[in-house]
């Protein structure tokens, strides 16, 4: 097929590559001229595993095209997938400008019958109302159709979501958008949901609800631990092999982060608020987020007193591993705090720090872990990248000030921590082991 994709972010990028791949001629389009520029010339633009070679085989094959005209892509096009940000505004509403102008220009654009399809996440009714600006906008009596396909991937693991999907959801109104969407995302072989736009369109933001209170109920189950003395790890594992539970998103930490759950959850916190439900569990859930943090400084603080002048290393700045991606990034949360008090901060993360150098100052950012560990009072893990797993603590215990490991991740074992001679403090995991 020719399918046209405005929107060249995490989304827009790895699904245009990704049906590039399966066979369909693709056009990717973006308002933002040095960022075509960049993709014409493969110089991608985030940190996703094997994207680059992806964009670099199908533009060589002549499947894949970059265009800052909607006009073009509409054109080119029989599928058109909408994937612009849908920021959070101040009262956790998601902006919809971006869809609402993209909405319009595709109608100004048309010349004949197109699918329209919601690819960004979206609140329920988002459909409706780009058939409605469509529908206002319009030249001529063109049929359109509207669908709903929200994506479910995973930074870092984004391509392999794409290809291997859990499931797809496609929510329409015509038995033509269902055929066509079905046509496309057949050589995938994954179980299809068919249903409404409205529906599709739910359980995205359902979806990322759930998990992202999943993660919090751990988290709050970590404190728990921690003041009676258990593992929250062996927690989880009972709790996982329960399968109606699962062990996936059972994991605890310093919170979740990143530009879907925090948005998401603000959205349809939003959503809920709008159509009069009371929502108070996704509040909760939020709220705990938050406090995850507080329950790591209060970790920090607790092991070195005094906060003021210490230098305190730091392993980790994007939300998870495997990404470059620092929105809403516990680390920054965390850095800024700590220098609040007046700490001494050092970094190093595999792939995030450029951007970070945009958001933090005064900081030192470092070449490797074992210059952050070199001269610091402590160490933090603040995320779990695989490189981190294998370091050489002996090495780190010399450079270390004083030998003492904060793990935000719990990647290591706490009692071979203490056997090498480190005071180390988990999450839920009894608290700070004496050596």
């Amino acid at each position: 097929m020719n399918i046209s994709i405005i929107g060249t972010g995490y989304v827009g990028l790895v699904t245009g590559a990704c049906l590039a791949e399966l066979g369909n001629t693709v056009t990717c389009t973006d308002n933002n001229h040095e960022k075509i520029s960049e993709l014409k010339r493969c110089v991608i633009p985030i940190y996703e595993p094997g994207l680059e070679e992806l964009v670099k085989i199908n533009v060589k094959k002549k499947r894949l095209f970059f265009t800052t005209s909607v006009k073009e892509a509409v054109n080119n096009s029989e599928v058109i997938f909408i994937a612009v940000g849908t920021p959070s505004l101040d009262n956790g509403e998601a902006d919809l400008t971006g869809v609402e102008n993209v909405a319009r220009n595709i109608a100004l654009n048309l010349t004949g019958y197109r699918l329209i399809v919601e690819k960004s996440t979206v609140p329920v009714e988002t459909g409706k109302w780009v058939k409605h600006t469509i529908s206002t906008y319009i030249k001529h009596n063109i049929k359109f159709d509207i669908a709903s396909n929200p994506e479910f991937l995973r930074e870092g693991q984004a391509i392999n979501d794409f290809m291997h999907p859990d499931r797809i959801v496609i929510g329409v109104e015509s038995k033509r958008a269902r055929d066509i969407l079905a046509s496309l995302y057949k050589p995938l072989n994954a179980p299809l949901v068919i249903t409404d736009i409205k529906s599709a369109e739910l359980i995205k933001h359902a979806s990322n609800s759930y998990l992202a209170t999943k993660i919090s109920f751990i988290n709050a189950i970590s404190q728990i631990c921690e003041k009676v003395g258990a593992d929250v790890v062996e927690v989880a594992k009972g709790m996982g092999l329960d399968k109606r539970i699962g062990s996936s998103f059972l994991n605890t930490g310093i919170g979740y982060g990143g530009s879907c759950f925090p948005k998401d959850v603000d959205a349809f916190i939003n959503i809920a608020e709008k159509l009069g439900c009371n929502f108070d569990l996704l509040k909760a859930v939020k709220e705990i987020n938050q406090q995850q943090k507080i329950f790591f400084l209060n970790k920090i603080k607790g092991l070195l007193w005094i906060i003021k002048d210490k230098a305190i290393g730091i392993l980790g700045l994007s939300f998870k591993p495997n990404t470059d991606d620092i929105r809403n990034a516990p680390s920054i949360d965390i850095i800024r705090a700590l220098q609040s008090e007046g700490a001494k901060i050092k970094i190093y993360d595999p792939c995030a720090m450029e951007k970070a150098k945009e958001l933090l100052n005064r900081v030192r950012f470092c070449k490797d872990p074992y210059e952050v560990c070199r001269g610091s009072d402590c160490l933090l893990i603040i995320t779990e990248w695989d490189e981190f797993k294998e370091l050489d603590f002996f090495k780190i215990k010399k450079l270390l000030k004083r030998p003492f490991i904060i793990d935000g991740r719990n990647i290591y074992d706490p009692e071979r921590m203490r056997k090498l001679g480190f005071t180390y403090a988990g999450i839920g995991r009894g608290g700070v082991l004496k050596r």
